[in-house]
């Protein structure tokens, strides 16, 4: 189970044993019974954590005993170290005092055996992982990772690496593979990186069809508007299905959705910042859904704008904002000029300022609901 770290659960899991599996100190201190805790005890042993006190507590006697250690069958007390008053040897008193609690953690007091520790769909993360492991399980089913294909599309696009001096005029480097890999790469997937696709409708059709072949989903970058070179779209729907092409959504509109057999195709917009609102929003909660998980909606929280914001009605906008939190809640501001095309203002963005279609122009001291981007890519 060591190598489980980051995949989801197949099936629920339960306990093997009780947690904890015996009558287990809370406390430093000595085991006792409650009523003699006024009286002057004989020490007859102790009880370390692994190293029981083999025997049991007759009157007048008690048994100091460590954090963790098994707590003697007839004891029903511990009173702490911090009460004792008086140590002779081996005889000891304490203080007088209420004692509110027992300091005894019964069996079973965080698990019981055979109880549900986790389900179907759960992530497991280290604090799971040690949970299962405490309670006695030592393998678990996970799902398969889904194997996902990711494109672009564009003959103006060259691979990072390639040294500025060699690119041609008109061309660019393709940033948007490589973003899409990243903001994927901590989610139970198996992702390949399936290069770089030329405008032309037979390289197009021809990578769909064979990637479909053997990815349960892919992904593509640009190709998705209404340009004569742009075949993506097409594509989908002649070799499967087209689902859905155009959002109401900015940034973001040209996104098509299909499938070609049994691969979902997501076709994202070419432009930088369309890409990652696309896929932050849509593509990584659809894929953590195919890996097996439950998604959740993101976390959405309310902050004061900090700056104007433009907006016409007509479609929902997510802008890139900075936020900050004060004694008396949060407060965004946007990166700058939005535009699609401007990479750059994710450079400091640390969430999405959610822009409802039917707002108008907004002004510092607003109320906005901002998405944080930590939320929405892990």
């Amino acid at each position: 189970m060591q190598h489980s770290r980051g995949r989801i659960l197949a099936k629920p899991v339960t306990a093997q044993l009780s947690l904890p599996p015996f009558r287990a100190s809370a406390m430093d201190g000595y085991a006792i019974h409650a009523e003699e805790f006024d009286q002057l005890l004989v020490i007859i042993g102790e009880s370390l954590a692994g190293q029981p006190f083999q025997g049991d507590i007759g009157p007048g006697e008690c048994v100091r005993i460590f954090t963790g250690a098994l707590v003697p069958a007839s004891a029903d007390q511990i009173i702490l170290q911090e009460e004792v008053a008086e140590r002779k040897g081996s005889q000891v008193r304490f203080n007088s005092h209420n004692t509110p609690e027992s300091y005894i953690r019964p069996i079973g007091n965080d698990l019981k055996i055979g109880s549900r520790i986790a389900g179907q769909g759960d992530l497991l993360n280290p604090f799971l992982m040690g949970s299962l492991a405490s309670a006695g399980v030592n393998s678990v089913e996970v799902f398969r990772k889904p194997v996902i294909g990711v494109f672009s599309s564009g003959d103006e696009l060259r691979d990072p690496g390639v040294q500025v001096e060699d690119l041609l005029e008109g061309q660019i480097y393709d940033s948007n593979r490589l973003t899409v890999i990243q903001l994927l790469a901590n989610l139970p997937l198996e992702v390949r990186d399936l290069g770089r696709l030329a405008d032309e409708v037979d390289v197009v059709s021809e990578a769909l069809t064979s990637g479909a072949k053997y990815c349960d989903a892919m992904i593509t970058s640009g190709g998705v508007s209404v340009g004569d070179a742009d075949y993506i779209t097409e594509t989908i729907e002649k070799l499967g299905t087209l689902a859905f092409w155009r959002l109401n959504l900015k940034p973001g509109k040209p996104m098509a959705f299909g499938k070609i057999e049994n691969c979902w195709i997501f076709g994202l917009p070419g432009n930088p910042v369309s890409t990652i609102v696309t896929a932050l929003l849509l593509v990584r909660p659809a894929l953590a859904a195919l890996a097996g998980t439950v998604p959740e909606a993101p976390l959405r929280i309310k902050a004061k704008l900090t700056t104007s914001l433009q907006h016409q009605p007509g479609r929902t906008e997510y802008q890139r904002g900075t936020f900050t939190q004060r004694d008396d809640g949060f407060e965004v501001g946007h990166t700058g000029d939005q535009d699609s095309n401007r990479l750059s203002t994710f450079h400091n963005a640390n969430c999405l300022i959610k822009v409802d279609n039917e707002t108008r122009d907004l002004q510092p001291g607003d109320w906005v609901n901002i998405l944080p981007l930590t939320d929405l890519i892990n």
